[in-house]
Parts: structure tokens; sequence; C-alpha cells
């Protein structure tokens, strides 16, 4: 199987993993499958996937965004998307700025993740909304700038945003509830 049809998930729900990794398969993909950064790494040290969906926040206060950065160093021309359920404009932003080709919010099913390694930066409209922004969409958001800007470090990241690394760690493990 070429390598361009090498598809890398990094997601930490493992019946979410499998049931979009079925679907891939019966498209043609062969799959490899990582529930966090070290073992996504462990694989690429044997493998050049040319596709990766990666969630945005992984078990262990581990980031997407530094499995983005990753895999970007790894390979640039890897078309990387970004899942999440806490989907914001200062992650999304850094998510691109990383590597990634495109952001989507979940639910995103195999057709939505095709479609978007198909995704030309630049090409598409964007439509714009006039939905009021959550305080808690917001302490993500910011949470989520001060890691990037700390390169995923919790204890630096923690005392900048002036909070105990612990609440910090438990912030990053909350699920969103939908």
């Amino acid at each position: 199987m070429p390598p361009e049809r090498l598809l890398l998930i990094i997601e930490d729900d493992a019946a979410f993993a499998r049931t979009l990794g079925k679907s891939f398969e019966r498209r043609g993909y062969r799959v490899l499958m990582a529930t966090s950064l070290d073992e996504a790494a462990a694989l690429l040290k044997q493998h050049s996937p040319g596709y990766a969906v990666v969630d945005l926040k992984l078990n262990g206060n581990t980031s997407g965004l530094a499995c983005v950065q990753m895999l970007h160093k790894h390979d640039p021309a890897m078309l990387i998307v970004v899942l999440t359920g806490y989907a914001s404009i200062n992650t999304a932003v850094e998510a691109i700025k990383l590597g990634a080709v495109q952001y989507l919010a979940k639910p995103a099913n195999t057709d939505d993740i095709e479609a978007a390694f198909g995704h030309v930066a630049g090409s598409e409209p964007v439509e714009l909304t006039n939905r009021a922004t959550s305080i808690k969409t917001l302490e993500w958001e910011r949470i989520h700038e001060v890691l990037v800007q700390t390169d995923f470090n919790i204890s630096e990241t923690a005392r900048r945003l002036g909070m105990h690394r612990r609440t910090l760690a438990r912030k990053l493990e909350k699920q969103r509830i939908k």
C-alpha cells in the first residue's frame, strides 16, 4: 500500500477511533491507531503516513496541538486534520499554524474528514456567525493559547495563568458536555 493511503488516527476514545478506522479502511486506507503523543511517535519510527486525524484533547493532559506539531516536523507534506469537541478560533488558528490542513468540530464523519484532507487554505468561503462565546470557551481558548506559548509545559502554563498545576490538570481532563 502506498504511503499516501496510510492514515494515522490519534484519538483516546477507543470506540470512536475504532469506528473511524473501520470507515477509512472501507475507503481503501491502511489505518494506524495511537492514543497518545508517545504512541504516535513510536509509530512514526516505523511508518510514514500521508494522512493524520488528531483529537485536540487527549488523556494525560496532552494537547492534540503537540501531536500536530510533532507530525508536521516529521513530514511537512502530511495532511493533518484536527477533530475537537472544544472548537474555538484560537485553537483552530494554532492548529493551522502548527501544520494542520483543517480543524473540524465533532461530530465529524468520514466524509467531512476526507473532504478536509483535500482542503487548500484560502480556497473556500468561510461562514461567519454571531454566536456569543461562553466563558468556558474563552477560558479553554486562553489555556490553549498559553499551552502553545509554553511548548505544552503544564507547570509553566499553570504559573502563567496564575493557577495551581492540579487545577489546570483537572480543567484539561474535563469532558465538554454537549
